[in-house]
């Protein structure tokens, strides 16, 4: 049985009350997550989607967040990308959320997509990252793989970055051990001591890295019970107060990691040619 594809772009999987609709087309992005009619994500119709920018999640790889002055030094040897947001000066979110994915294979329940990268002006090394999509009745799991094409040993962070409701009565509880301060060009300065967060969203205001995430991030709010795990051990927390949505992004490596003195002290990977590294989320879903 195959995932039911709305156009020839997209897919939906099914599995008890849960619809995840996905476009691999767009940045390998999560269109939407339903229980029944209610979005537990940001969630628009796949036909609608117009941008991997507007859907409920999509993967950042590469590399997580920014990348300061689309510029870094690697191994003795300067490399450059493309500033690709807002008009900031930096490249932001890798590369994988504005390209294709590739559908590999698709079921009721599971999609693998896989996005193959030639060194380009964008990221100077070869990839290839595969994304597993897996839905069950009560939770979604996403794992991905990226598996270094190039000669040379390259770094290489990766993560998710989905989008939550602001629902009326929204909270957010994650236990971590510090975080990121930035500067007035977004870039991480300082580390500071943050025990962790409990609280109503509507109250924060952040737009931060935290360091040493542990346990489950809660997110509750009138509808859902929902926790979100993750093989990797930070957290961007993005909370506009403008904005009817908030997200919650597991990251392998803390922003901007590439120009600290020690990046792979701060979660980036030095992998090996024909080598690869690995992470994954689970949101697990209660109804309310």
């Amino acid at each position: 049985m195959t995932a039911h594809a709305s156009t020839a772009h997209s897919f939906e999987l099914h599995a008890g009350a849960l619809r995840l609709a996905l476009r691999p087309d767009l940045g390998g992005c999560i269109a939407g997550l339903w229980h029944r009619d209610t979005p537990i994500l940001r969630s628009t119709e796949p036909v609608a989607l117009a941008s991997s920018r507007a859907s409920a999640s999509y993967p950042l790889v590469p590399y997580s967040n920014r990348i300061g002055y689309a510029r870094f030094r690697w191994k003795g040897h300067d490399h450059s990308t493309r500033p690709n947001f807002d008009g900031v000066p930096h490249s932001v979110h890798g590369l994988g959320w504005q390209r294709p994915w590739e559908t590999v294979s698709s079921s009721a329940t599971e999609l693998v997509m896989r996005l193959r990268h030639a060194a380009d002006a964008d990221w100077p090394f070869a990839f290839e990252a595969t994304q597993y999509v897996t839905l069950t009745p009560q939770a979604m799991h996403v794992e991905m793989i990226v598996t270094n094409l190039a000669d040379v040993a390259q770094p290489i962070g990766l993560g998710w970055h989905p989008y939550f409701p602001k629902r009326a009565r929204s909270r957010l509880h994650i236990e971590c051990a510090e975080r990121w301060d930035s500067d007035a060009a977004g870039l991480p300065v300082r580390k500071v001591a943050q025990p962790g967060i409990d609280s109503d969203v509507i109250h924060l205001d952040f737009d931060h890295c935290f360091d040493g995430w542990r346990g489950a991030a809660r997110i509750r709010d009138e509808r859902f019970s929902l926790q979100l795990t993750s093989s990797m051990q930070r957290l961007v927390i993005y909370t506009p107060q403008t904005k009817d949505y908030f997200c919650v992004e597991p990251v392998s490596h803390v922003s901007n990691a590439i120009h600290m003195a020690d990046p792979l002290a701060h979660g980036l990977v030095s992998v090996a040619p024909g080598g690869s590294t690995r992470g994954w989320m689970q949101l697990d879903i209660a109804v309310v």
